[in-house]
């Protein structure tokens, strides 16, 4: 058996360099906005990635004052990419020293327990 490779079409080479510049551009601003989450939640933050589906990757945020919040990444790339740009310190998973850290309010606490306690109704 032969081992076969297929030579990249010049049009695949241009696809391709547009994907990266499009997660590039992409990751710019997710760590735009990970670097104003860190600034105005006590000056830095931690995050977790997690992938959510179609490729989609979660970026979970915890500001050195313990608020909290999500950003979604078109990709797992492009949201590793934000967290390299921005400075984010990742942890493998959200459980731990991170998730000791998230402090919840009453809109959370409220929202948990959802209807069946008389938490706000959904939209």
């Amino acid at each position: 058996m032969a081992d076969t490779q297929q030579a990249e079409t010049p049009a695949d080479a241009a696809a391709g360099t547009q994907a990266d510049k499009r997660t590039g551009k992409h990751a710019a601003r997710l760590a735009k906005q990970i670097r104003a989450f860190a600034a105005s939640h006590g000056g830095s933050a931690e995050g977790q990635l997690a992938h959510i589906g179609r490729g989609r990757t979660r970026i979970a945020l915890v500001g050195a004052n313990g608020e909290w919040g999500n950003l979604v990444a078109d990709s797992f790339d492009a949201a590793k990419d934000a967290a390299t740009l921005a400075g984010l310190t990742l942890q493998d998973d959200f459980d731990g020293d991170l998730a000791a850290r998230v402090r919840t309010g009453p809109y959370e606490w409220s929202r948990m327990a959802g209807l069946q306690l008389g938490g706000p109704a959904n939209g």
